[in-house]
């Protein structure tokens, strides 16, 4: 009885000791030397920092350039798709278009005219062949003002350019989510139950 009530006690005193303080790596925070070039870099924030569980940091630059181009891409269709999406759900419509229901209903109801869906490849089309550096005057991957548009960016900071780039990104990665998600509710069949 003596040797439990003594255990106890120790057991108890344990509890209240110090913690060792020192410092433990986690795939979490663990930078390979791969990553460590990449800190500093836009989208790299707090609390993940550099977060590469899949090792594609390792294919080099050129891919990364070209993986970053297409995460700003997809980000800002993306972006579209939810504001499109969530003024057509509104009840918003083009004149003629007022008998066509939003979300996936539009496409599997049969509802939507051809010339419509026409309308939509050829203007995804030409986004295609003119939304790209082709002057060549690019400063970052999805930099497509080619030397016309420039509402005062070139007079700004790189500091402010930094920010600005990241917004957009982390709002492309939001977009990218919350475009998955009334898509996964819409084909549900719940998307009124999550939207005012």
């Amino acid at each position: 009885m003596k040797t439990a009530i003594l255990a106890t006690l120790i057991a108890g005193a344990a509890a209240f000791a110090p913690a060792q303080t020192g410092v433990r790596t986690t795939s979490l925070n663990a930078v390979p030397e791969a990553d460590a070039q990449y800190t500093d870099d836009i989208g790299v924030v707090a609390p993940l920092g550099v977060w590469d569980p899949s090792g594609v940091l390792a294919r080099g630059p050129e891919e990364v350039a070209r993986l970053r181009a297409l995460e700003i891409k997809h980000g800002r269709i993306a972006m579209l798709g939810v504001v499109g999406y969530l003024t057509t759900y509104a009840g918003v419509r083009l004149p003629g278009l007022e008998d066509v229901p939003c979300g996936w209903a539009a496409v599997t109801s049969g509802d939507l005219p051809f010339e419509v869906a026409g309308q939509f490849f050829a203007t995804t089309i030409m986004m295609e062949m003119f939304n790209r550096d082709n002057a060549g005057t690019g400063e970052f991957p999805g930099d497509f003002r080619n030397g016309y548009i420039d509402f005062g960016w070139d007079k700004q900071t790189d500091e402010w350019k930094q920010k600005k780039r990241t917004i957009e990104l982390n709002n492309g990665r939001a977009a990218q989510m919350g475009l998955l998600g009334l898509m996964f509710h819409d084909a549900l069949g719940n998307v009124a139950d999550i939207l005012p």
